[in-house]
C-alpha cells in the first residue's frame, strides 16, 4: 500500500524529469536515451506498485504503435537534410523571438532525441506487458489448479 501511494506521487515527477531531460539533452547531459530511460523506470515503479497500467490508464499506449512511431521519427528526422542538400544527421539551429519568453532556441536534433525517446518507452513499456502477462498468467493458472 506504501508503495502504491509513493508510486502515485513520484510518477508524475519522474515523467517531468524525463521530459526535461529530452530537452536539455542538446547542451547539458541527457538526451532521448536517458529521458527514455527515467521514463521507462516510472512506468516500472508504476507496474510494481500497481500490477498492470491498462486498466487505470486515461490514454492507452501500445507499445508497438510507440516503437514504430519513434523509429519513424528518428529515422526521419536523420534523413531529411539530405532532402534539403545537407548531411546525414546534419542539425540546424532557429532562434526566435517569442513574448514574454524571449528568445527561444530550436535545435532540430530535438526531433531525433524525441524519436529514441519515444522508442526507448516502448520497448520498456513491451517488456512490462510480456513480463507482466506472463506472471498474470501464472497466477491465474495457480488459481484455478485451487479451486
Amino acid at each position: 500500500m506504501l508503495l502504491e501511494l509513493v508510486a502515485r506521487i513520484v510518477f508524475p515527477t519522474v515523467l517531468v524529469l524525463s521530459i526535461y531531460l529530452l530537452f536539455a539533452g542538446h547542451d547539458r547531459a541527457g538526451g532521448g536515451f536517458s529521458g527514455g530511460l527515467v521514463a521507462g523506470q516510472a512506468f516500472l515503479l508504476r507496474h510494481l506498485a500497481g500490477g498492470r497500467m491498462d486498466d487505470s490508464s486515461v490514454l492507452s499506449m501500445r507499445p508497438p504503435v510507440l516503437i514504430g512511431l519513434g523509429l519513424t521519427i528518428a529515422c526521419a528526422s536523420a534523413f531529411l537534410p539530405l532532402m534539403f542538400g545537407g548531411e546525414l544527421l546534419e542539425t540546424a539551429i532557429y532562434k526566435f523571438t517569442v513574448p514574454l519568453l524571449g528568445e527561444i532556441k530550436f535545435v532540430s536534433s530535438v526531433i531525433l532525441d524525441t524519436g529514441v525517446f519515444l522508442l526507448i518507452v516502448g520497448v520498456v513499456l513491451d517488456l512490462l506487458r510480456t513480463l507482466g502477462s506472463g506472471i498474470e498468467a501464472d497466477a491465474e493458472a495457480a488459481a484455478r489448479g485451487q479451486r
